[in-house]
């Protein structure tokens, strides 16, 4: 009757250490730095490991040359560079803690992991 308790009691353990591994993971992410260029280096934008935004570096001459879609254009792409980039740093970082567990599904939830949503 009792012997599943056994169990369930080494679970909670598993659990508990792999939610201290998680914090510790939220923690590494944040100092990850990740970097999309679009422009030939004209647009850089700066994002962490959790995909926040760090920063949107724009050369000068393009601040000049007026044209407003095309600075759109290169922003856009060099942020989704950056939040591609993040995204597949933070996957790398989390295969790491599950440390080769085979749980189905994994693969793909990491691979669309954003602990901001």
């Amino acid at each position: 009757m009792f012997k599943g308790l056994g169990n369930l009691a080494g679970m909670m353990k598993q659990f508990s250490e792999m939610q201290g591994r998680m914090q510790e993971m939220q923690d590494k992410l944040a100092k990850l730095k990740f970097e999309g260029a679009a422009g030939g280096g004209m647009v850089t934008v700066e994002a962490n490991g959790q995909q926040k935004i760090l920063g949107v570096t724009i050369d000068q001459t393009l601040m000049e040359s007026g044209d407003k879609e095309m600075l759109e254009d290169l922003v856009t792409a060099a942020t989704n560079a950056a939040l591609d980039k993040a995204r597949e740093g933070a996957a790398e970082e989390m295969a790491q803690i599950t440390g080769g567990l085979n749980i189905p599904g994994l693969d793909e939830a990491l691979s669309k992991f954003n602990p901001n949503s």
